[in-house]
């Protein structure tokens, strides 16, 4: 068994490194977040060099270290198996047709260009809007660092340029998060998406806790659209999305 543990830890540490690299050579080392991947190479690296130590040093402080790790890492597997399957609940959600309003929730802009993680999201909401005529989308996002225009801006050129007519798209151009995304939208003046049936479409990762934000706002008719994520990214979204849900809850912007 402790043969099986350092071997595991050795395993896990070279995979957080690996997939770090891989990380920061497709999406670059700009990535939100990815510097959890080598802190996670180097506690389990220093987990295994501490199971070698503790072999040649019985009973020594190195042991009880191990231990305390230990019942670390479990109760970090418990939260991360609860709050995984609520994030996958939101991933396989079955969205109506014919909603009044779809929030499109922005995401990075390179200069002008969408980002991947962007570019399937209005993949999603131009497939929404062809097939629901009637659906207003609100795109929401603001300009950020390394944008040359808004977010929102951004999503209304590639959806007016694919031929969705520009009365329907509304744009929201202030918010940097997905609280104030939720909030301005509902405060565009004659737009009424918090007492109607509205969409809210994002990566699918993303869609438990922008649905759950949204409930907290107020929201009275809110539905998951979740658009495609990326096969190489969705470990790294994923983890990255926990974390968002545990501060969301401290600071009581969304409940489970």
């Amino acid at each position: 068994m402790r043969n099986c543990l350092q071997t595991g830890c050795l395993i896990i540490g070279i995979l957080c490194f690996i997939y770090y690299a891989a990380v920061t050579a497709y999406a670059g080392l700009q990535t939100d977040f990815a510097w959890i991947w080598v802190a996670g190479g180097v506690f389990f690296l220093t987990l295994w060099r501490l199971f070698l130590y503790e072999a040649s040093h019985p009973h020594s402080w190195a042991g009880y270290v191990l231990v305390v790790s230990g019942v670390l890492i479990a109760a970090g597997i418990a939260g991360m198996l609860f709050l995984g399957s609520r994030i996958v609940s939101g991933m396989r959600t079955k969205t109506p047709e014919a909603l009044d309003y779809v929030i499109v929730l922005g995401a990075h802009v390179s200069g002008e260009e969408p980002s991947r993680a962007l570019l399937k999201r209005l993949e999603a909401a131009y497939t929404y809007a062809e097939k629901n005529q009637d659906t207003v989308l609100l795109l929401s996002g603001g300009k950020g660092s390394g944008e040359d225009i808004s977010e929102a801006e951004c999503m209304f050129r590639y959806l007016s340029g694919r031929g969705i007519g520009e009365e329907r798209l509304i744009k929201e151009d202030r918010s940097t998060t997905t609280k104030e995304n939720l909030a301005f939208c509902a405060a565009l003046p004659h737009e009424t998406p918090r007492e109607s049936r509205t969409g809210i479409l994002s990566n699918d990762f993303h869609v438990y806790r922008a649905l759950a934000l949204a409930k907290k706002q107020g929201y009275e008719a809110a539905y998951a659209i979740p658009a495609a994520g990326d096969p190489l990214m969705e470990a790294h979204y994923v983890l990255r999305e926990m974390f968002a849900i545990v501060k969301e809850l401290l600071t009581g912007s969304m409940e489970l």
